[in-house]
């Protein structure tokens, strides 16, 4: 990776400034699980990006009369203080430092919000991340003027910093993370727009079904660190990027018979991989194998190419393309939400990632 873009040159002016970014969620398709510092993947990951389940965060820049050793800054989330949120974004500004040093000149107030319940299996710290660095080097960009490019692979590796898969909500519909012999310009640094894809995938749809709202049992970054020792670690991250190349010509084709047993198992090998750490732990809940069976039963009696994913918790992503969105829907209503704490589910489709607002 070019260091042109990665290290600023940026000097602080006296005035104030600010900005406001929404930024998306994504779900993987290809799950990363296992990584090193600092926030590498032990392999390629592969995602949609999201539209409607987003984070809005907007920054005010402002000046100091003199420089601090450690970021300034004081963070809102739905206008309320989060306490629990101060050391994560510490230890982000900790990480970016050497990369935007500008930012020890001012006092910098973030206020965010997301359209969607906060630790829902949706996953917010993707797009919270992502609409933060956005605002941070929409700031760089102000101070010292970078082109469009440059400018999203900033955004792109600064918020892989705070989260690793961060990085894939910046761009979409589809986005790769890991460096991967199929993928052109992959890298571990920043994400890589997949462009060659069939039309049917740029108006996928994906409804979540909320199983659980509530913290997750084990975070994800404690089950990234069991991946360490695991004893099947390297043969699933070597299956990993092997089931990413079979699915990029499906990708493709837009061959849905082919697209759904690879990410059903992807779901299934990164739940695998939770229930055979050490400790081991079960992230899914039992009305998570109820939606299972239920989308097995549908697709089977329907023909509708109706699949599930899953992120690190109990909650359901529902995959299928837009044309049968009217018969899905259906079926959520009548024998899904049933399964869904307060009945709830977010509909969404793909997106293109990070917006200015």
């Amino acid at each position: 990776m070019e260091q042109r873009f990665i290290f600023s040159n940026a000097q602080p002016k006296e005035d104030a400034y600010h900005t406001k970014w929404q930024a998306p969620s994504n779900i993987a398709l290809v799950k990363y699980w296992g990584k090193t510092s600092p926030q590498l993947p032990k392999n390629a990951s592969l995602s949609f990006t999201l539209s409607d389940a987003h984070t809005q965060t907007e920054v005010d820049f402002t000046p100091l009369e003199f420089p601090t050793k450690k970021v300034s800054f004081s963070i809102l989330f739905a206008g309320k203080e989060m306490p629990s949120f101060r050391p994560k974004i510490a230890a982000f500004f900790d990480q970016i430092i050497v990369y935007q040093p500008f930012l020890l000149h001012y006092n910098v107030e973030i206020r965010s919000q997301n359209t969607f319940p906060h630790s829902s299996g949706i996953a917010s710290s993707a797009s919270s991340m992502a609409a933060l660095a956005a605002c941070l080097v929409d700031f760089e960009s102000y101070l010292s003027p970078m082109d469009h490019k440059l400018k999203l692979e900033k955004i792109s590796f600064l918020a892989r910093l705070g989260s690793g898969s961060a990085c894939r909500s910046v761009q979409g519909p589809m986005m790769a993370w890991g460096i991967h012999a199929s993928v052109a310009d992959s890298s571990d640094l920043i994400s890589t727009t997949v462009n060659d894809i069939h039309p049917i995938f740029t108006t996928y749809c994906d409804t979540i079904l909320l199983v659980d709202k509530g913290q997750k049992q084990v975070s994800s970054t404690l089950g990234h660190k069991l991946m360490h020792n695991h004893p099947y670690a390297a043969q699933r991250f070597v299956q990993a990027n092997e089931q990413l190349a079979a699915l990029l010509p499906v990708l493709k084709s837009g061959n849905l018979e082919d697209f759904i047993p690879i990410v059903e198992k992807e779901a299934l090998d990164l739940h695998a991989m939770m229930m055979t750490s050490n400790p081991y732990f079960i992230l899914m809940q039992p009305n998570t194998l109820h939606i299972i069976n239920s989308i097995w039963k549908f697709r089977a009696e329907t023909k509708i190419p109706l699949c599930f994913t899953l992120d690190a918790g109990a909650n359901v992503h529902l995959l299928y393309p837009n044309d049968v969105a009217g018969s899905v829907k259906a079926f959520i209503a009548s024998d899904l939400l049933q399964f869904c704490q307060n009945r709830q589910c977010v509909h969404d489709v793909v997106g293109t990632g990070i917006k200015k607002c």
